[in-house]
């Protein structure tokens, strides 16, 4: 007897398009712990600051910039790997935005491309070192991270890069806020949406198609779920897991642009810890940490439950040693969660 392979044009059971009783479970986990946290926020409301608008439009915009990094690391994670490069990544991009918009004045066409640009090579290493040197996914995105976090320091020359520009003869003279920054800064919608969580929800909608809808989806659900019978199959693994990479780093990058509109500078430090709370957002969703499992829907309630957990410890004064400490202890407990699934 002889048995024919499945066929990948055709979504397996696992695929984001026919939730089983893994999604159910996952779905109703994320949902939990999002309406724990609102009701923290409840019991703890700061004085009615949970109560007003703009604490909730603040939340939105204040976890944007690292939902965005949550959406690049979903296809990494689907796909059974890790990038911890995401937050120097952010840092460099924020760099070099900021010394194409602002001190060399180029037009934001030119300088969101090389940007971009620059994330997708960061990816495109990272992703190499993994598939065709078969490192780890933890050691070859660690090593970036250091080398980005180093090239930002360098690039920026350790200080950061704001609209006080050095001339020839060494006098800071100052600049105006570049169009693009003014933009990604402003509130639309009468003022009641930033424009960064628009960008967010644009990205969180391209990324989630491709891995929802695209053969490219795919390929990384057949990956993370089993590898080897993945490449039997006739998956490209290779280059599926570099483009999980690339995509992971453009995501960065765009972060990075985000940031440093909204800081109006590029400062090298920026993304330090990023990568953890991105990875949280992403692990307390639902999605697998062993790769196969998980989708975009999950990532935004994950992405929402850290959001207004920030937020919520944030009016209430908790230092920020305290919430890093919480987020870690969060990333073990959905571990855990899973591993009992």
């Amino acid at each position: 007897m002889s048995e024919t392979p499945q066929s990948l044009e055709t979504p397996a059971p696992r695929s984001p398009g026919k939730p089983g009783a893994w999604h159910h479970a996952s779905l109703a986990r994320a949902l939990f712990s999002l309406a724990l946290v609102l009701a923290l926020g409840v019991l703890f409301p700061a004085e009615g600051a949970f109560f007003r608008l703009g604490t909730h439009q603040g939340a939105l915009r204040q976890a944007s910039v690292v939902g965005i990094l949550a959406c690049g690391l979903l296809p990494v994670i689907l796909a059974g790997g890790i990038d911890l490069s995401v937050g120097s990544v952010l840092g460099l991009s924020a760099v070099v935005a900021a010394k194409l918009s602002i001190h060399a004045g180029e037009p934001a066409w030119l300088s969101v491309l090389l940007v971009l640009g620059m994330g997708a090579a960061c990816g495109a290493a990272s992703g190499s070192v993994v598939a065709f040197a078969r490192v780890q996914p933890f050691v070859a995105t660690l090593a970036m991270m250091v080398f980005a976090r180093g090239l930002a320091k360098t690039t920026s020359g350790g200080t950061k890069v704001a609209t006080a520009v050095p001339g020839p003869d060494g006098v800071l003279r100052y600049v105006e806020v570049p169009p693009l920054f003014r933009a990604l800064d402003a509130q639309v919608l009468g003022g009641h949406v930033a424009a960064v969580t628009l960008v967010f929800l644009a990205i969180a909608a391209i990324v989630g198609v491709v891995c929802a809808r695209h053969r490219l989806g795919r390929y990384l659900y057949a990956v993370g779920g089993n590898e080897e019978a993945a490449r039997l199959s006739g998956v490209p693994v290779r280059a599926t897991k570099i483009l999980a990479y690339v995509i992971s780093g453009v995501c960065a990058a765009a972060a990075g642009i985000c940031q440093a509109a909204q800081e109006q500078q590029g400062d090298p430090e920026a993304g330090v810890t990023y990568e953890l709370t991105a990875i949280a957002m992403v692990v307390i969703g639902g999605t697998s940490l062993k790769g196969g499992r998980g989708g975009m829907g999950l990532t935004l309630l994950g992405v929402l439950t850290i959001g207004y957990l920030d937020k919520i410890l944030s009016i209430n004064a908790v230092p920020e040693a305290s919430r890093l400490m919480l987020t870690g202890a969060i990333v073990i407990v959905a571990a855990v969660a899973q591993k009992n699934t």
